[in-house]
């Protein structure tokens, strides 16, 4: 049995996968940039008014000073002559600066009477007017290969003129329950079975992670037929068998995939949930085995395929960890790093606190209803 550290160092130590893909930016959240986004224009590309007003000189500006209007620019249609002293271009919002003009007049300080109009309220400093490039320039590294792409980023790639952008290809993560008590939903259950849960939790995770799932659906535990699922399977890049890896009569995942040439990497990890979890390798393809009580695979998932499929795609695994007051005591751990489910929130002076579940047995679902953090106790 090794630790968690030492778990994540063998995560850690496999190869980035190979192999990119181009997807429209639409689609490309939770997608990882197999090439930086360099910006293919300068945004904006000219002086542009951050007000509606007026395009001066700053040095016509002084109080009650009367200019002549001599033109409009609206945002897309720029005016093509100069502004001159004594002169005045109208701009919105957006609008290009004309040549000449260093200083917007926002429209409130100024009157205007047919094409001419007068400043009502004292300027100051040159203002009103956003540098060309502010933003960013032709040639700018906007966002950096291996970057995992939220919502937020899609826009600067619109905006950088990508209508397309090229990322990792997705790990396909083969989920594999097993058991012969297993039912889907939907089920009418014979004495003895039980509906199989994990899948969609997982399969919402793996998604969300950047990976592809396949189903491979519920094996019963016949070595066979477990076989057989794993090798009509030969596009995947991670197994994630859950379940069938316990030392019982009836626990025969290890043994399958060690029977396909994978080879161990680890068989158990002194965690709490978890100490099931197990890792194989056959030259590019994984397995990572799971516990089958349903808090344990979630928990695993988290602690241990998460950090995988970003080792796969080249990008960090970013859990955000934070630091909260226990609002109710924590049993001893028994000398295993334990992660208890758990609600984070905010006390009434501001401050973080947790709230552990009542119960913790790592057969229950129930307690994720209300969880929205992992308790880490070393």
């Amino acid at each position: 049995m090794i630790s968690r550290a030492e778990a994540l160092a063998h995560i850690a130590a496999i190869p980035q996968m190979t192999g990119t893909v181009s997807v429209a930016i639409q689609n490309g959240v939770g997608r990882t940039l197999a090439k930086p986004v360099i910006a293919q224009h300068t945004q904006p590309p000219d002086r542009m008014s951050a007000m509606d007003g007026y395009a001066v000189r700053i040095a016509d500006c002084a109080l009650d000073q009367s200019l002549t209007v001599i033109g409009e620019a609206a945002a897309g249609h720029p005016f093509s002559g100069e502004v001159k002293p004594g002169q005045a271009v109208r701009v919105f919002t957006g609008s290009v600066i004309p040549s000449g003009a260093d200083h917007v007049v926002i429209q409130e300080d100024a009157d205007r009477h047919g094409q001419t109009i007068t400043i009502v309220d004292a300027q100051g400093a040159a203002r009103n007017i956003r540098a060309a490039g502010i933003d960013f320039k032709a040639g700018d590294v906007l966002i950096p290969e291996d970057f995992r792409l939220a919502a937020r980023q899609l826009s600067i790639c619109a905006a950088a003129n990508f209508a397309e952008i090229e990322v990792r290809r997705a790990p396909k993560i083969a989920l594999l329950a097993n058991g012969d008590e297993l039912r889907p939903p939907g089920s009418k259950l014979a004495p003895g079975q039980i509906i199989a849960s994990n899948e969609y939790s997982l399969t919402a995770l793996v998604e969300a992670w950047g990976g592809e799932v396949l189903n491979l659906g519920i094996a019963p535990d016949d070595p066979a037929k477990i076989r057989a699922r794993i090798e009509a399977a030969d596009t995947a890049d991670v197994f994630v068998p859950v379940g069938g890896a316990s030392v019982g009569d009836h626990d025969h995942m290890k043994t399958v995939f060690a029977e396909l040439g994978f080879q161990p990497i680890f068989s158990k990890v002194a965690v709490r949930p978890g100490k099931p979890t197990w890792m194989s390798r056959n030259e590019d393809r994984l397995v990572l085995g799971l516990p089958g009580n349903p808090a344990s695979a979630l928990v695993c998932a988290h602690l241990f395929l998460r950090p995988l499929i970003a080792r796969l795609l080249g990008s960090d695994d970013l859990q955000p960890t934070v630091r909260a007051s226990l609002l109710a005591p924590v049993s001893a751990n028994g000398g295993r790093e334990s992660f208890l489910r758990g609600r984070l929130s905010y006390s009434d002076k501001g401050e973080r606190v947790v709230l552990p579940a009542d119960n913790q047995d790592s057969s229950l679902l129930s307690p994720f209803v209300t969880s929205n953090a992992l308790l880490h106790r070393p």
